[in-house]
């Protein structure tokens, strides 16, 4: 066993604007920080058996849902989306964000895009 950090592990980008660097990756657990450029955002997507969660380590996001509500996060505070809730984050400020995702179990080939209404 030894400590993993942002510069021990590689990064992969997705979204429009968002960096991943992957922590932790088992078949139950998945644990990614992550930060999301001024603006950018992800498409809205479901799990059918992982359930996260979104830890805000600085700045605000919003987490659009299906049904049209928007919950905002703020630094230091969590967010749980349950399986098969479709979501998106959304970063509407001037500034970088940066987040954990917890994914249990591992949500790793269990991501499903759907296509929202303009």
């Amino acid at each position: 066993m030894h400590p993993v950090s942002k510069s021990t592990k590689k990064a992969y980008q997705w979204g429009d604007g968002g960096i991943s660097w992957p922590l932790v990756e088992t078949m139950g657990l998945l644990v990614v920080e992550e930060t999301l450029a001024p603006g950018g955002s992800e498409k809205h997507h479901y799990h059918n058996q992982a359930v996260q969660c979104f830890y805000m380590l600085v700045g605000r996001a919003v987490m659009q849902f299906a049904d049209g509500q928007n919950v905002e996060i703020d630094t230091g505070m969590a967010l749980h989306i349950p399986p098969e809730t479709c979501h998106a984050i959304v970063n509407q400020t001037g500034e970088e964000i940066r987040f954990l995702v917890i994914s249990a179990p591992s949500s790793r080939g269990d991501r499903h895009e759907v296509e929202q209404d303009k």
